[in-house]
């Protein structure tokens, strides 16, 4: 069985980091997420999903990310139920993130940073997919990102040239 998302959104809020009794980090937050099609009056809507992350990742996204970023959350969904106030049974779901990654650069998703450096943290154990480690990938240039796609352009010092798109010689 196959239980894994990917969900690209921005914050609604800020994330709130609290610990279990027996310390463990453990941060909630929300992301509205586009739906892929419009509503008959031309307007975009948006799920609002939550997001659970624990440990390295809970302390990471508390610490880099703030409302209105972009974030790329990848996890499993969950379902739990709960009893509310009033004592009826209620169920939630919600997206346990094994891996964050910024959707912007810091350019992007805040007009006082230098851009540029994009980290992501995953708990994953070592060896296993994400492989546990706090990895850097650098984005060079000015890389825009919609959809999930990014396109690329060499910085102009970088040395390369653009290729010319005629396809006129190819065999096939």
């Amino acid at each position: 069985m196959l239980n894994h998302i990917v969900l690209m959104g921005r914050l609604t809020r800020d994330p709130e980091l609290r610990r279990t009794q027996s310390g463990i980090p453990v941060a909630s937050f929300r992301i509205a997420v586009d739906r892929d099609f419009q509503s008959q009056g031309g307007e975009r809507q948006a799920d609002f999903i939550d997001i659970v992350a624990w440990r390295n990742t809970a302390e990471f996204v508390t610490k880099y990310f703030s409302k209105g970023r972009m974030a790329v959350v990848s996890g499993r969904l969950q379902m739990r139920d709960w009893n509310d106030k009033e004592g009826n049974r209620r169920t939630s779901a919600e997206v346990v993130a094994d891996n964050i990654y910024f959707g912007d650069s810091k350019r992007d998703g805040d007009s006082q940073g230098q851009g540029g450096y994009n980290r992501s943290y995953s708990d994953a154990p070592a060896g296993g997919y994400g492989s546990g480690s706090y990895g850097g990938q650098t984005s060079y240039g000015s890389q825009t990102s919609y959809g999930g796609q990014s396109s690329y352009s060499a910085p102009a010092d970088s040395g390369f040239s653009e290729l010319n798109d005629d396809d006129g010689d190819l065999p096939f």
